[in-house]
């Protein structure tokens, strides 16, 4: 029992990043205009759909993976950052609001494949939770508004 407690006490705790609020933003256009971009945003992302369904204004993306870094903050066990491979998945929520289009992007993300930083295999076990980095719905968005000024 001596033993396993001093493993622990040695062992460095996993640090999770803080998941920031669902990306919210205001698109200066019309409904329809609003929704046929987002699609052809995704397209053009090659972000495969689970759901879509344009009366209740929803888009739910299939699991994807992407590079720890770049999408998914996946946090650090002790002073190492988790690098690998994450799964990422987004909903999207799109409201009429007069002239302009609310749209809100929810992230979900998890571990794939990870090592704690640059040392050892990849590994699937165990599986930390990540939070978005926000570059995904940024860029998202960005498209999105350059295909409604078309």
């Amino acid at each position: 029992m001596t033993a396993a407690l001093l493993l622990a006490a040695c062992a460095r705790p996993f640090v999770s990043p803080l998941a920031p609020p669902p990306h919210r933003e205001d698109i200066a256009a019309g409904y329809d205009v609003t929704w046929a971009a987002i699609v052809r945003a995704l397209a053009k992302e090659n972000v495969a759909l689970r759901a879509i369904a344009r009366d209740s204004g929803v888009i739910a993306t299939d699991d994807f993976i992407a590079p720890i870094g770049v999408y998914a903050d996946c946090g650090r066990i002790g002073d190492d950052l988790l690098e690998g491979e994450a799964l990422v998945a987004f909903t999207l929520f799109a409201e009429p609001n007069g002239a302009h289009t609310k749209v809100q992007i929810n992230a979900k993300m998890r571990t794939h494949m990870h090592r704690k930083g640059g040392s050892g295999k990849l590994r699937p076990a165990p599986v930390y939770q990540c939070a978005s980095t926000g570059r995904f719905e940024a860029n998202l968005l960005d498209t999105v508004r350059d295909f409604v000024k078309e």
